[in-house]
C-alpha cells in the first residue's frame, strides 16, 4: 500500500479509550492548524465505531476552535437514538479541554426506493487534466514559507482542476470549481470507511470556490470554514475517480458559502456537500487561514 495512504487510514484508526470515548492523533499538512477534514473524518469514524449494520446518509458539523496538531483529540459519542430504521449519533471533538468540533450524523438500513438525480456536468476526464500537486518552482518561490510547506506536502490524495487555479495572478472569474480526485492508492473494501474518507477530502475545494469572483490572492485573506454538512446518497469508492462540482451562490458580512456535488465516474451522483466560512479581506492573512482548497 502507498505509504501516503497507509498513513491517512492510521490517523483514521482512532484509539478506543471507553465505550464511548475515543482518542486520535493529528498529522501537519503544512496549514497552521489541524486540517478540518481530518476532525471531520475522525468523528464519523467514532460514531460509526458504535453504529452496526447501518450506514451513515448525513452529517452536519460546526467548526468551534483552531485544532492544536502538536496534541490528541479526544471525541465523546453521545448515542442519541437507535431506532427501527435510523440510528442518530453525536460527536464532540475535545482538545485542551474545550470542544473544537459538534458533530451529529444519522445512520440508515439500506432499503428499496424510487430514484433520480442530477445530472453530472461534461468535463474532461481526469486522464486528460494536470494533477494539480505540480506546482511550478518560480511560483513556490513567490509564497509564504508556511504556504511552500503546503505545496510541498505529499498527500494522500491526487486532484485534477477542469480549469487550473492561477496561484500568482488569481483572475476574476464565475464561482464555479470542478475538480476530480481519488486516493492514491487502493483502500479496503469497506463503505463505511469510504465514507469517512470522504468526509475527510469534502473539506478540500469548498471555500476557495467563494473567493474566485474576487481574484485575491488567498494567502493575503483570513480563511476558517464555519460549519460543514453532507449527504450520502449513493455507495461510493474513493480510490476511484470521483468529480467535485462546486459552485458558491453568495458570499456576504465576511462569510462564503458553497455547495458540492460529488459523482462517480459513471455520473452517479454519490454525495452532496455545503460548508459555510469566514473569509476576511486581510493582508498577510495567512496566519490565520488555510491553504486553497483545505478546511479549517
Amino acid at each position: 500500500m502507498n505509504t501516503r495512504l497507509a498513513e491517512l487510514l492510521q490517523l483514521l484508526d482512532l484509539e478506543r479509550l471507553e465505550t464511548n470515548l475515543f482518542r486520535g492523533v493529528s498529522r501537519d499538512i503544512g496549514s497552521p492548524q489541524v486540517f478540518g477534514g481530518q476532525v471531520l473524518g475522525q468523528a464519523l469514524v467514532a460514531a460509526s465505531r458504535t453504529v452496526e449494520n447501518r450506514l451513515v446518509h448525513s452529517m452536519h458539523a460546526y467548526f468551534l476552535r483552531r485544532g492544536d496538531v502538536n496534541a490528541p483529540i479526544v471525541y465523546q459519542v453521545e448515542r442519541s437514538r437507535d431506532g427501527g430504521s435510523f440510528t442518530s449519533r453525536r460527536v464532540v471533538a475535545i482538545q485542551h479541554g474545550q470542544p473544537i468540533l459538534t458533530m451529529s450524523s444519522s445512520f440508515h438500513a439500506l432499503e428499496p426506493g424510487s430514484e433520480h438525480q442530477s445530472t453530472m456536468p461534461e468535463v474532461p476526464a481526469p486522464e486528460e487534466l494536470a494533477d494539480v500537486a505540480e506546482v511550478t518552482p518560480d511560483i513556490l518561490q513567490r509564497v509564504p514559507e508556511k504556504v511552500r510547506r503546503f505545496f510541498e506536502h505529499e498527500r494522500p490524495f491526487e486532484f485534477r482542476h477542469v480549469r487550473p487555479p492561477d496561484y500568482r495572478k488569481p483572475e476574476k472569474r464565475e464561482p464555479v470549481k470542478q475538480v476530480w480526485f481519488r486516493l492514491v492508492d487502493r483502500a479496503p473494501e469497506d463503505q463505511a470507511l469510504h465514507r469517512c474518507l470522504l468526509a475527510y477530502v469534502s473539506d478540500y475545494h469548498l471555500l476557495d470556490t467563494a473567493n474566485l469572483p474576487h481574484g485575491q490572492p488567498w494567502f493575503e485573506l483570513q480563511m476558517a470554514s464555519i460549519d460543514h454538512a453532507i449527504w450520502f446518497h449513493r455507495e461510493l469508492q474513493v480510490d476511484d475517480w470521483l468529480l467535485y462540482s462546486i459552485d458558491s451562490p453568495s458570499r456576504s458580512s465576511a462569510r462564503g458559502f458553497a455547495r458540492g456535488s460529488i459523482f462517480a465516474r459513471d455520473g452517479k451522483l454519490v454525495a452532496s456537500v455545503a460548508q459555510e466560512g469566514l473569509i476576511r479581506e486581510r493582508p498577510g492573512g495567512w496566519q490565520g487561514t488555510r491553504p486553497p482548497g483545505s478546511g479549517t
